[in-house]
């Protein structure tokens, strides 16, 4: 599976599970931290607990997992490494302050339209 196939089957798992304002960033030209960035948002800890979840399931019936899972107990952030995809589920507040959008604005963003079932409202 290429990181962009893995970026849209976890945009698609945090889609399933209602996840807000999911935008997939080509990171791959401007760090050499991933190629793809993938970032969510959830209006609880528990709903950021599911996107997580569901991403983390996603990818393991495909038989990938984690390299490194991040801020399951903070409930506002949880990060998950997949090496050359690392997704961001943030609270909005948390989508707020370290406004990873801004920070990446450098990067691509990819189009998905074709992916995401439900229409993205705040």
């Amino acid at each position: 599976m290429t990181p962009k196939e893995m970026a849209l089957l976890l945009a698609q798992a945090m889609d399933s599970k209602k996840g807000k304002d999911i935008r997939v960033l080509e990171t791959d030209g401007v760090t050499t931290l991933a190629d793809y960035f993938v970032l969510c948002s959830g209006s609880s800890a528990p709903q950021l607990k599911a996107l997580a979840d569901a991403g983390e399931k996603a990818m393991k019936d495909h038989g990938i997992l984690p390299h490194h899972v991040e801020g399951h107990r903070g409930g506002t952030w949880i990060l998950q490494d997949y090496g050359d995809v690392v997704v961001h589920v943030f609270d909005k507040e948390a989508r707020a302050f370290y406004d990873l959008d801004r920070l990446w604005a450098d990067a691509k963003t990819v189009d998905l339209s074709d992916v995401l079932a439900q229409p993205d409202a705040e």
